[in-house]
């Protein structure tokens, strides 16, 4: 069935402004996309689905295809197991979770990330998000009970974990750190960063806690 519009958890990600010059815009955190009141930077939670099991006979791959309204994706993930109809960023979608030969029922095809880092769990759920920053916000240091993916549609975003550092910029492939790996995401570059988000996670585990066992190096800049 579709998932349009659903139950929210406790505040997800705290976003700090850390650009030099003009101080940017600071937000709270994480919130349903109901509760943004007017603001236009943040981390905005748009869907939960809850997938149940997941099948491991193929690797998954998170779909994400846009449509000209929100009922032609709400159709089309009516047709399809383990999908969701998001309107985000001005845009209706159809996200999906599934394997690489999967196709959506119309629409355009914009992006297949993955295959997304496979971690055990009994049940599955897909959290979705819009993130948009102005170059120099950052997340604080966390990690989440299962995979996060970005695709960037504006601006760029670099990811530093233990493992390194990762950029990504808009239209490029997509972004994804496997599970329980402590994080902090930055925006960067001279726009404004606008990402779609997955949170692929345990759906028995809270979706993001502090990982104050770990602390960046700075390989993103500031």
């Amino acid at each position: 069935m579709p998932s349009v519009a659903m139950k929210f958890g406790p505040v997800a990600v705290l976003l700090v402004a850390v650009a030099a010059g003009p101080v940017a815009a600071q937000t709270s955190g994480c919130e349903s996309v109901a509760d943004r009141a007017g603001r236009t930077l943040g981390c905005f939670i748009t869907a939960r689905e809850e997938l149940g099991a997941l099948p491991r006979d193929s690797a998954l791959y998170w779909h994400i295809t846009s449509y000209p309204t929100l009922d032609a994706a709400a159709a089309a993930a009516a047709k399809a197991p383990r999908s969701s109809a998001v309107a985000s960023l001005g845009l209706n979608w159809l996200f999906a979770i599934a394997d690489a030969r999967w196709r959506p029922s119309g629409g355009r095809q914009v992006a297949r990330v993955g295959p997304l880092p496979w971690f055990q769990a009994d049940s599955f759920a897909a959290v979705y998000m819009e993130g948009v920053f102005q170059p120099g916000m950052q997340s604080p240091v966390h990690r989440h009970p299962g995979m996060e993916a970005w695709y960037t549609l504006e601006g760029s975003q670099c990811l530093e974990t233990p493992e390194g550092h990762q950029t990504q910029r808009a239209g490029g492939p997509g972004l994804m750190v496997r599970g329980g790996l402590p994080m902090r995401l930055t925006g960067t570059g001279v726009g404004v960063r606008r990402s779609l988000v997955l949170i692929l996670q345990d759906a028995t585990q809270p979706r993001s806690t502090p990982a104050e066992d770990w602390t960046p190096k700075g390989l993103c800049g500031s």
